[in-house]
């Protein structure tokens, strides 16, 4: 996913993109015309309002066109005459002369260059301040010593050029002379100026990243060393899908930024986005640009390759930007100061009809007993809205959302293992099966444990060797399993086992459902390093299993694990544990005594950890949303399944060295270190994102 999730997004990206493809022909091309163009298309004003000659658009729109921009290292004035003009049209100010930039900006007539607060400097001890932009722009947004801005003509300047990294976008070392009362910017802080570019650079290094991820994915599908494709080794195969979650992490925060800053919301939440878009954006087009030059090998280090102005302008990026431990330090603080940024899709008209028979129904089951209402939430279909009638309520994705919204203050149950099991059982089990068991799972009455992993066949679960032998009536199971979580307590398992032990490896695989009461079935617990006794391991002697307990076709149970699987994934993107979230470690700071207790290494990366977990709930907005539009959401829940683990362990691991005396964040240290293990292990993730996601080759 770009920026956009839109289809009118969507369709403004791909248009910028065709522009920048028939206008960007060479590295050496001349930025004037470029500019032209971009002002004929209307591009320089997207986020303008059309009484100044704008789009009516806002900074979202411009993020996606620069997005696109930024993919084709696109040069020239274009960004800070955009950063320019959305500065001034926040000017609170009636003056007509700073009123009268914006369309002479829009159209191209005037360029810009803008000074960055915390940006780069041409030397430690200089006053000049340093201006993205070239020494000959036509107007100057700058910070006066004073503290306020102004917009100012070249002429009241004095301009030099600075040397940096990119080669095809100018620095301007710049002081003012002259400031006349009218070009002064009032209401326009070093703050929101940060807060601007953080979207709009940030939005141009996404696109920086976007060319590294899909150059390097490219390269390494079609080069070949030691006989294959070099991306089929693991090594430069999880580099490349680690570059992909890098990038759709920093665009959920740039999005989420823009998004806030177009709002209406307070100042101090959007201040609180744009800070996480500022700790994310850049370092993500570093490394990707870094990560595509190894990929890329020897040519990638050569002039003659584009790597280098990419990774150039990925620099250049960063350090105009302002120091992403700058950035996160206010993150922490804003966030330790009770600031918050709520993450609710805008949800289309219809689904105010839908509101109001939906929170109907939840003020009826608030008012019954706990009983009672156990049993109507299964049999009205609350549990599991998705699935098909009568098991669920056949909802629509917007239908979802609404309930989930609606139903908070009720306590839906937690089906643990059986929430993977029930919608394979919808989908592929018989009338029979469906009826003798999703009535009582629903309510709780049966609980479920997973018998897929075995000692010899953990992620590669194809490979298990747990033998189903035909006997009179069904089959006879004989293995091992491990790793069962919760099969002391279980009722009934879903089990995996080899019918046709010469079928390939993905076939002669079938699904059962294992009553956990047989004989011939062990449970043995498993301590788990922090102390409790979760997993277990499951033997199988001799186990019987009637026909009428196999799910689906025998021999074709694999088609019927995937689903199960697919089930898992999604269901463990949903929450990475309890005690691991961003949330948790600002209430610890909370404790020990607020953000100036901290050690300035342990603010910085507070800050990083809530950027993160804010952007990983950013992330989950856009796959709500991208599902509400009928999008393709796949890579964007992987992608936020993968960091989302990490992120529990992090901050396990973060509060851990706050408070190593604390009980809980002893434990909480200890058990999130699994996450990255169960469900699919992190390098197994990788697999799937970049095989799938970035077309790389399995290895054979």
């Amino acid at each position: 996913m770009g920026i956009g999730l839109t289809g009118e997004h969507q369709a403004l990206a791909a248009s910028v993109h065709g522009f920048a493809g028939r206008n960007i022909r060479a590295r050496g091309m001349d930025h004037e015309p470029f500019r032209a163009a971009l002002a004929a298309q209307g591009l320089l004003g997207l986020h303008l309002p059309e009484e100044y000659g704008g789009q009516g658009g806002g900074l979202l729109e411009l993020a996606v066109a620069l997005e696109a921009l930024g993919e084709h290292c696109a040069p020239g004035s274009h960004l800070p005459t955009g950063l320019a003009s959305a500065i001034v049209i926040r000017a609170m100010t009636a003056s007509p002369a700073v009123r009268g930039l914006l369309a002479a900006l829009a159209d191209g007539t005037l360029t810009a260059a803008v000074a960055l607060p915390g940006g780069v400097r041409a030397a430690a001890a200089d006053p000049a301040a340093t201006a993205l932009g070239s020494p000959g722009a036509d107007l100057f947004v700058l910070p006066l010593p004073d503290g306020r801005w102004a917009a100012l003509d070249r002429a009241d300047c004095e301009t030099w050029g600075v040397d940096g990294l990119d080669l095809s976008r100018p620095l301007t070392a710049v002081t003012a002379h002259a400031v006349p009362d009218d070009r002064v910017l009032a209401g326009v802080t070093s703050g929101l100026v940060a807060d601007l570019a953080a979207v709009l650079l940030g939005a141009d290094a996404c696109g920086v990243a976007a060319w590294a991820v899909a150059t390097a994915a490219g390269h390494a599908r079609v080069r070949e060393q030691f006989g294959r494709p070099i991306g089929q080794f693991q090594g430069v195969k999880h580099r490349c899908a680690a570059m992909l979650v890098a990038l759709e992490h920093a665009r959920a925060a740039v999005w989420d930024a823009a998004r806030a800053l177009d709002g209406t919301g307070p100042a101090d939440e959007a201040a609180l986005a744009t800070g996480s878009a500022g700790v994310l954006a850049a370092d993500a087009a570093v490394r990707c640009t870094a990560d595509a030059i190894q990929v890329l090998g020897g040519i990638g280090y050569t002039y003659e390759h584009d790597a280098h102005l990419y990774y150039r302008r990925a620099l250049s990026l960063r350090a105009l930007s302002g120091d992403p431990g700058e950035w996160a330090e206010r993150v922490t603080r804003l966030a330790a100061a009770g600031v918050r940024r709520p993450m609710e899709p805008d949800l289309p008209e219809e689904a105010e009809a839908l509101r109001e028979r939906i929170r109907a129904s939840a003020a009826s089951l608030a008012e019954a007993q706990p009983l009672e209402r156990l049993a109507r939430f299964a049999g009205e279909g609350w549990i599991m809205p998705y699935l098909p009638r009568p098991w669920g309520r056949a909802a629509s994705p917007l239908e979802q959302v609404v309930i989930h919204q609606e139903f908070r203050d009720l306590k839906r149950p937690n089906l643990g293992i059986a929430a993977w099991a029930v919608p394979s059982i919808v989908r592929y089990g018989t009338a029979e099966q469906q009826e003798r068991f999703l009535p009582k799972t629903l309510t709780g009455e049966i609980m479920w444990c997973q018998l897929f992993s075995e000692p010899g066949a953990g992620s590669d679960l194809a490979s298990l060797s747990t033998k189903a032998v035909r006997v009179e009536g069904g089959w006879s199971l004989s293995g091992q399993k491990i790793w069962n979580s919760l099969a002391q307590w279980a009722h009934w398992a879903i089990c995996l086992a080899r019918t046709d032990p010469a079928a390939p490896k993905h076939e002669g695989i079938t699904y059962f459902l294992v009553d956990m009461s047989s004989p011939g079935v062990t449970v043995r617990p498993l301590k788990e390093i922090n102390g409790e006794e979760i997993f277990n391991e499951v033997f199988l002697d001799d186990v019987f299993v009637p026909d009428d307990l196999v799910v689906g076709e025998v021999d074709r149970g694999w088609r019927v694990a995937r689903d199960t699987l697919s089930h898992e994934r999604v269901a463990l993107g949903d929450s990475w544990g309890p005690g691991s979230r961003h949330t948790d470690m600002v209430r610890l700071i909370g404790e020990l005594g607020g953000p100036d207790a901290l050690r300035p290494a342990a603010l910085e990366e507070a800050g990083r950890l809530w950027a993160s977990g804010q952007a990983l709930s950013a992330l989950g907005l856009r796959v709500i949303l991208s599902q509400l539009s009928g999008g393709d959401s796949a890579t964007a829940s992987s992608v936020r399944k993968l960091l989302g683990m990490r992120h529990s362990q992090a901050i396990s691991e973060f509060c851990w060295s706050l408070a190593p005396a604390s009980p809980y964040w002893n434990r909480m240290i200890l058990t999130t270190r699994a996450f990255t293990i169960g469900g699919g292990t992190t390098e197994v993730q990788l697999n799937i994102i970049a095989e799938r996601a970035l077309g790389l080759p399995r290895d054979p």
